[in-house]
């Protein structure tokens, strides 16, 4: 049984999940590349993990999309995206970059990819860098 730790940015969330993740999706939706500020949301998946938060459980908010299924949670200090259940609490999602312990799960798949950025194609060209470049 896997069990990994996670936190937000500032520090002020931190939690726990007991189990294992059955699936890891990366999406391409617009509202998943909203949320993450990035090309795709990256967002691990069980039916049967165990959410403990060990800290600051009362900082995490939700937003929920009118007439939509999407909702986030998320650190009010500083905007993370924390753990959420979804599907009526059968499913426990937990955004990957939360994490602080290292997931060996690889990604099951990119789903929603009709949807994906047009930039996102040129991605797998674009140079690579150790740190912000010219700061070395």
């Amino acid at each position: 049984m896997g069990n990994h730790q996670g936190s937000c940015l500032c520090g002020a969330v931190s939690f726990e999940i007991e189990g294992d993740f059955e699936q890891f999706f990366l999406c391409h939706c617009s509202r998943c590349r909203k949320n993450s500020g990035s090309a795709h949301g990256a967002n691990l998946f069980s039916s049967s993990a165990t959410l403990i938060w060990r800290r600051g459980e009362d900082r995490v908010r939700d937003f929920h999309l009118p007439e939509t299924r999407h909702t986030r949670s998320f650190c009010e200090i500083c905007g993370s995206a924390m753990p959420q259940r979804i599907s009526n609490d059968a499913v426990l999602m937990v955004p990957a970059g939360s994490l602080d312990s290292p997931i060996t799960k690889q990604p099951d798949g990119h789903i929603f990819t009709a949807d994906k950025a047009a930039w996102e194609e040129t991605l797998s060209q674009c140079p690579r860098f150790n740190t912000f470049p010219g700061m070395d």
